[in-house]
């Protein structure tokens, strides 16, 4: 509560949370709600447990160049850092994960943290990919050009930013010599020096955590990997679809996942709060949804996207006889 970025992190939700809910009839947005057939929630969570399986065997093959991880050892830490995510604000469930993984299998929270940064950077490719495919169809059917033109912006400013981070960590991963030099020119010209030899050993094993990329082998399958996960995620959209009156392409809805991912980078309060909603809302609505309905729709999958895997995540920590006490950072 007294740090400045949890603060920010709220501001930014409270915004967004406005503008998701501004203009809406909220008592019919209730009755869209209320309404809904909630039998299509169980195939829906089901292909999401699925897709944190899929996620799961994704991070093993990330990690194996650091120590090859049992999935059953790393499905409850991954399920664990998704809690953590939908509890605090800035993902910190990925850190979450990183301490745990430390705790159980000694391996340094700077590596583990690199493997997980190469999962987002993935991730964002294909949400990019979901994007630039299906653009097309949305221009065609977007209502508010305005909001086809800004959806255009971010997937563009999106590429040059997730594509370079890709290559940068392939360089980093095949000139590992001078990637090491340029850590160390950068080290030595900001770290103090009472703490240069830490930051050194950090950054070192961080360039150990994106070893991975070094195969092309495992760079295939973790791609191949990815475009699975993030395809059954979208079918999960199209299950909780199905629980309401209108219907929207599946074309459409892998467009409104890609979207709602890439905004959902911005710092939000615990859950991104607002800043999935806004968005959904806003992109169902450009497509012709009406108001309340694309508000139901939106409100029903943000909650069934946060709760269970909330509750499975909590299930793991206390399972594992965890308390808040032992989430601390120690490289």
């Amino acid at each position: 509560m007294k740090r400045w970025q949890f603060w920010v992190s709220m501001l930014f939700s409270l915004v967004f949370l406005y503008i998701a809910l501004s203009g809406l009839q909220l008592s019919e947005v209730w009755n869209s709600i209320r309404s809904a057939n909630y039998v299509w929630l169980l195939p829906g969570v089901l292909v999401y447990f699925l897709a944190l399986v899929l996620r799961t065997w994704r991070w093993n093959i990330l990690l194996q160049p650091i120590k090859d991880i049992h999935f059953n050892v790393l499905l409850p830490i991954v399920s664990i850092g998704y809690m953590g995510n939908n509890i605090f604000p800035a993902r910190a469930g990925e850190i979450l994960r990183t301490i745990i993984l430390k705790r159980e299998k000694k391996i340094s929270i700077s590596a583990s943290l690199a493997s997980i940064a190469v999962e987002r950077i993935f991730d964002g490719m294909i949400m990019l990919a979901f994007v630039f495919i299906n653009l097309p169809e949305f221009t065609q059917l977007a209502i508010d050009y305005n909001f086809a033109d800004q959806i255009q912006i971010i997937a563009y400013w999106g590429s040059i930013i997730f594509i370079g981070l890709f290559l940068i960590s392939i360089a980093s991963t095949i000139f590992t010599k001078t990637t090491e030099n340029i850590f160390s020119f950068l080290i030595n010209r900001i770290i103090p020096e009472r703490w240069r030899k830490g930051a050194t050993q950090i950054s070192q094993r961080f360039l150990t955590g994106l070893q991975s990329l070094r195969s092309p082998k495992k760079i295939m399958s973790v791609l191949i990997l990815s475009v699975a996960t993030w395809l059954l995620e979208t079918v999960f959209y199209w299950f909780i679809l199905h629980a309401f009156p209108f219907q929207v392409s599946f074309s459409s809805l892998m467009l409104m996942n890609g979207i709602l991912n890439l905004i959902t980078t911005i710092p939000s309060a615990p859950g991104y709060l607002g800043t999935f909603d806004a968005p959904g809302i806003a992109y169902l609505k450009a497509i012709g949804v009406q108001a309340e309905a694309a508000a139901g729709y939106t409100l029903v999958l943000h909650a069934a996207l946060w709760l269970p895997v909330t509750l499975l995540g909590a299930y793991f920590f206390t399972s594992k006889g965890l308390d808040w006490s032992q989430a601390t950072i120690r490289e």
